[in-house]
């Protein structure tokens, strides 16, 4: 029978390096903070660097080498440029044909790895070391500092602050100059793809990537112009120019991505969808590759999924205390359907996903369709759409039903047979979440009347639906107080008692920690309409959507401006934001 291997602290343990107190404090240090239990021990002085290393070696499986006493051998050293090695602070220390056995702190870093294999055109092995002897190997082995940097993005640690926008645009251009173009972009599919492989346009396709993650970006753009190729990244749910680059670097650069992400680079007629998943700082992250075709060439967006952004407690997501009282009276029901609806990118599925984290439990099964699946939950049961083999979200529900659910989640209700399916599965004894592409709450139920479902269904099913906006934070650490009329806040339900009556709210001036946009973060507006004995007999006569929403508005739902307000007079959003992101026409 096979044996498990130890943990690094069972092994520090062990050798006696560590005692079982200071190692329990350590995982309690992590619990509560997210830190690595062995960096606690290291900034602690408990461990050395050395040792820790050694051990996360042992948990690996993997070789550790002791740079203090193995001197990497010149063969290896060159094949490795020298601003490569500081870029990942990485050293190559043997080199044996064409396998090249590289030290690094992180061998989980297939970035690096894959930018190393690109410059050295040798098989890459990883072997691990302390961070810090590698800093002191590269010095030796190349000269100079061994600052990890030289334009690349640093290896921050959580909450530290992005590379500086001179120095990532620094560092881009700096590639761009080292790679030498071949012609125009019309070049033949084997040019493009020699090209896409070459050292320069890897760093910078990674380049994009690390610094999109450092900035907090959820979305890349990789834009052809006319003549130049723009990159734009979205922050905080708004769109910034950050790059203009060169026309001749468009075919290799988009080709480098549709390669990162399995895509067919011949293809460039029809819309392509792709995966590239990557570990940045010890963290993983999936980006959805999608690409269609334009006049100028193939547009690129690549969508940032960190994976462990999504468990968030409902409490982190921006619910007041009374809304969140009630959505959670609504999903511990046994029964019954509970929507989340709004356009996307407007935080539906960080809501549903947190909703099933808190419901999460050995007593429930919990079964989800979705397309895609964004982030895996431990302990749930997650089934992906595939039209191709014929598995659609209605196929799915219906052996659902046979699985024993307690729970079941639909990713997108998109048509009548998935819908009625999904009103089946609550009729019957299950709890329901699934979401509609709505602009307010009450508009589900005429959403769904659209969709074909009888009124009475819905009346006999939906408990409640949540509409929901993300708006940005003001930044927190440049934040200061302005006085306007009340009267600006009147289309919000401000009651102005006095005309010349002022109100206080907050604005960011601009700082280093929002990159002087006087926002960082976001914040979800939310309307939950509790579906009451009132608004399901009004559902069930086909009445005015206006009727439902006087009627959900006596039973105790703030509408999105009313919860916007809530949160522009407590200093957390703008006025200006609120605007852009919940008023429609109609709403003055």
């Amino acid at each position: 029978m096979a044996m498990t291997r130890r943990t690094a602290g069972e092994y520090l343990l062990e050798k006696g390096i560590i005692t079982r107190e200071q190692l329990d404090e350590a995982r309690r240090i992590q619990e509560s903070t997210g830190k690595d239990y062995l960096q606690v021990l290291i900034d602690q002085t408990i461990v050395s660097e050395r040792d820790a290393y050694e051990a996360r070696a042992y948990e690996m499986g993997m070789p550790f080498v002791d740079l203090d006493r193995v001197q990497p051998e010149s063969s290896a050293v060159n094949v490795v440029k020298e601003h490569i090695a500081k870029r990942y602070n990485v050293i190559p220390v043997k080199k044996e044909g064409n396998i090249l056995y590289l030290a690094m702190a992180d061998p989980s870093n297939v970035m690096a790895i894959e930018d190393v294999r690109v410059n050295s055109r040798c098989v890459v092995r990883p072997v691990i070391a302390a961070p810090g002897a590698i800093e002191d190997a590269i010095r030796k082995a190349y000269g100079g500092s061994a600052v990890v940097g030289d334009g690349a993005a640093p290896a921050t640690t959580e909450g530290s602050a992005p590379m500086r926008q001179q120095d990532f645009k620094g560092s881009v251009m700096m590639d761009i100059t080292a790679y030498s173009a071949r012609g125009d972009t019309e070049e033949d599919e084997k040019a493009v793809l020699r090209e896409a492989e070459e050292g320069p346009i890897v760093r910078v396709a990674n380049t994009i990537i690390q610094q999109a993650i450092n900035e907090r970006a959820s979305d890349i753009h990789v834009e052809p112009q006319a003549r130049n190729l723009r990159i734009r990244f979205r922050i905080d749910g708004v769109l910034h120019e950050i790059l203009t680059l060169p026309k001749y670097v468009q075919a290799p650069l988009i080709s480098r991505y549709k390669i990162m992400a399995e895509m067919n680079i011949a293809e460039k007629r029809l819309p392509q969808d792709g995966r590239i998943p990557i570990r940045y700082q010890n963290k993983d992250y999936d980006l959805r590759v999608s690409s269609i075709p334009t006049p100028h060439g193939e547009k690129i967006v690549m969508r940032i999924l960190d994976k462990t952004s999504v468990l968030l407690g409902l409490n982190k997501l921006g619910f007041t205390p009374e809304t969140q009282a009630r959505l959670e009276e609504l999903i511990i029901q046994p029964q019954g359907m509970v929507l989340s609806t709004g356009p996307t990118g407007s935080g539906k599925t960080t809501t549903q996903y947190s909703i099933l984290h808190k419901l999460n439990s050995v007593e429930k099964n919990i079964l989800t369709i979705e397309d895609p699946i964004e982030y895996q939950l431990p302990g749930i049961a997650q089934v992906q759409v595939n039209r191709k083999a014929g598995l659609t979200f209605a196929n799915a529900l219906r052996a659902f039903l046979r699985q024993d659910p307690d729970i079941i989640m639909v990713g997108e209700m998109r048509d009548l047979e998935t819908a009625e399916i999904a009103i089946e599965a609550a009729l019957t004894g299950h709890l329901v979440l699934s979401t509609l592409h709505t602009n307010d709450a009450p508009s589900a139920v005429i959403r769904m009347v659209d969709m074909g479902v009888e009124p009475y269904l819905i009346a006999a099913t939906v408990t409640g639906v949540l509409a929901q906006r993300l708006a940005r934070r003001v930044c927190q650490y440049c934040k200061e107080p302005r006085e306007i009329p009340a009267a600006d806040l009147r289309a919000f339900g401000f009651h102005i008692e006095d005309p010349d009556q002022m109100v206080t709210i907050w604005e960011g001036v601009g700082c280093e920690h929002c990159r002087y946009r006087g926002y960082a973060g976001r914040v979800g507006i939310f309307e939950l309409m509790v579906v009451n004995a009132e608004i399901a007999e009004l559902i069930v006569r086909r009445a005015p959507l206006s009727d439902i929403k006087e009627a959900a508005k006596a039973n105790g739902m703030k509408e999105l401006r009313e919860d916007g307000l809530i949160k522009v007079l407590e200093g957390i959003t703008t006025p200006d934001e609120v605007r852009r992101v919940v008023f429609t026409a109609g709403y003055y």
